[in-house]
């Protein structure tokens, strides 16, 4: 059964995935692979989450996608922000910003 970390994960999957990106082009593996790796392994990614929200992503115009060669020398298909897709992430990243200061706010009042 999903911990409570699946269910925050449904709301930020396309933010996580977008800073990913910033960084430059990466295949579905190597995003899923970074987002594990740079949240101590606290948010896992299932091909089954990743791969549907590349496809959406990339119909909204935020990634677009080209085909080359992996580090294993396998053929993959890279995902890379558009215009379009930084302009999301910056808005995205505001967002969270507001809603964890006050969420942060919240959760530290005292009574």
């Amino acid at each position: 059964m999903p911990g409570p970390e699946a269910d925050l994960l449904q709301g930020t999957l396309d933010v996580l995935i977008l800073k990913t990106l910033s960084w430059g082009p990466r295949h579905g593996y190597a995003i899923g692979h970074w987002l594990e790796e740079s949240s101590d392994e606290a948010i896992r990614i299932e091909e089954g989450s990743l791969y549907p929200a590349l496809y959406r992503m990339e119909r909204k115009g935020w990634i677009e996608a080209s085909w080359g060669m992996s580090e294993l020398g396998r053929r993959a298909k890279f995902y890379s922000l558009t215009r379009d897709g930084r302009a999301r992430l910056r808005a995205e990243i505001a967002t969270w910003r507001r809603l964890s200061g006050a969420v942060g706010r919240i959760l530290e009042a005292r009574v």
